[in-house]
């Protein structure tokens, strides 16, 4: 089939500088959402790509399909149109006349409708009978609202056949009150639709060139005109302003959270949390309020994740306890560890199983092998560090010189004290204790204690006073004054 995408309009009541179809959705442009259904309904193997008809904001709409293409090749296959005016959705799918495949019947979604399901495109192909040609049925998704107001309604005959849809601004009080719109979804068969879109007239409130015109030419011409609905009402809702994107987040959230609980995940209030990109779980993981997940997560069966933790591109092994506030970007982390609360593991930290990372403790770039501690208060950078180390509270890797960076080796059995600043490039032996407050410089060697410590002393010594503040001169002189009426 050929999909033209309608993605040219500004959207004025976003009140952005940033294209309506570029605003997001769980972490997506809304048009990635559109994209992805679009291609999914083609397949690898179709012979048309998807078309999107840009317009307002068309550099930004191309670099995003430049950009996301880089990331999912699938991507490279949508072409574009360019809709120089926007005169109406019947001029915008004009625009794509050109690309298209007569033999191929022509689905028309939007770019700013981000939730129709493949089931329900499916259902519309078959209605629309996926006769190729001339002779193929006109497909419409309409949808019935308790309050149908700013939509297109549909206008049937007494025995239910679509005669036409007629938009608000044009429909008198009887047509306003049918509940039964037009969603702006169709399937049209191309050979017709070419023929329709170039007898379109902007004879309308608007003066635009209306696609659903094309409804009552279709009438005229005897194709057969099918309706169907989608099984929720948020797959046609489309994005004008801010509240709506913000109502239509939520109902996709509560969607996905479903679907987790379904799977078997514990979920401490299915309304308190976000996945922007992918979420998978194994068994019996438990998430608490608060939390967010973006890019490709994978949580392991078992894990906790505590309240208002931040986790991105990042797996997560099994049993693994994340208490809360806790960010995590670009890391893995082994089985059974303890992350948190209060902990940030960055790009390429690595974590092997029964790893401890405490309050206020930063890793990036390092791995660190298993039952190994950092409970509080430190900084591991660019480092290894291997099985059964114990890092102090206030230990610091000084692993970035102001122009490079250095790493540092940590052995096994290593027990670091509290506020030691190492030094990269510096290596740690195996067994080796690092005292207390030392800042090494020099490989440490195995199986000894080393420490870099001035010598304590102690004097007598007297601790200064706060000097005793003078009056200003502006209270000395109201004393005077005081003192001279006193004696009077």
């Amino acid at each position: 089939m050929n999909i033209v995408i309608l993605a040219a309009g500004q959207g004025k009541r976003m009140k952005s500088a940033l294209p309506k179809v570029l605003q997001t959705l769980a972490g997506k442009p809304l048009l990635w959402h559109v994209l992805m259904t679009a291609l999914s309904l083609q397949g690898k193997q179709a012979k048309t790509s998807p078309i999107v008809v840009v317009g307002h904001g068309a550099s930004d709409v191309k670099d995003f399909l430049s950009a996301t293409s880089l990331a999912d090749p699938t991507f490279a296959k949508v072409s574009t149109v360019f809709q120089a005016e926007q005169k109406g959705t019947g001029h915008a799918l004009l625009q794509a006349l050109s690309k298209l495949d007569p033999n191929e019947a022509t689905l028309v979604l939007y770019g700013d409708v981000p939730l129709t399901t493949k089931k329900t495109l499916n259902k519309l192909a078959k209605l629309a009978d996926g006769v190729r040609g001339q002779n193929s049925a006109l497909a419409l998704l309409t949808q019935d609202l308790k309050n149908p107001t700013g939509y297109g309604r549909i206008v049937r005959d007494v025995e239910g056949s679509v005669l036409e849809i007629v938009e608000e601004k044009d429909a008198n009080l009887a047509q306003k009150n049918i509940q039964e719109i037009n969603t702006g979804i169709m399937m049209l068969p191309t050979n017709s639709l070419k023929r329709w879109l170039k007898a379109l007239r902007a004879s309308n409130s608007q003066g635009e060139y209306y696609l659903t015109d094309v409804i009552a030419m279709a009438v005229k011409d005897g194709v057969p005109i099918r309706t169907t609905q989608s099984d929720a009402e948020y797959e046609t809702i489309g994005v004008n302003s801010r509240d709506q994107l913000a109502a239509l987040e939520r109902v996709h959230q509560l969607n996905i959270a479903k679907e987790l609980m379904d799977t078997g995940v514990s979920l401490a209030d299915p309304a308190r949390i976000d996945v922007r990109g992918t979420l998978e779980c194994g068994t019996d993981v438990s998430i608490d309020v608060g939390c967010i997940f973006e890019g490709q997560v994978t949580l392991a069966s078992g894990t906790k994740i505590g309240p208002y933790c931040i986790i991105r591109n990042s797996v997560i092994g099994e049993g693994v306890s994340i208490n809360a506030f806790t960010h995590i970007d670009g890391a893995k982390v082994g089985a059974s560890s303890i992350i948190g609360p209060y902990a940030r593991l960055r790009l390429g930290a690595n974590l092997a199983n029964d790893v401890h990372i405490g309050n206020f403790v930063e890793v990036k770039n390092s791995k660190i092998a298993s039952s190994s501690k950092a409970n509080h208060l430190a900084y591991v950078g660019d480092s290894i560090v291997g099985s059964r180390v114990n890092i102090g509270a206030g230990t610091i890797t000084c692993n970035y010189d102001g122009v490079n960076k250095h790493q540092t080796i940590i052995e096994d059995d290593v027990f670091i004290g509290s506020d030691t600043q190492l030094v990269a490039p510096v290596r740690v032996g195996r067994g080796a204790t690092i005292g207390a407050g030392t800042t090494l410089t020099k490989n440490a060697p195995p199986n000894q204690l080393t420490l870099s410590r001035v010598r304590q002393i102690s004097m007598q010594w007297q601790r200064p006073v706060k000097a005793e503040k003078l009056p200003s001169k502006k209270v000395v002189k109201k004393l005077v004054i005081k003192s001279v009426k006193v004696k009077k």
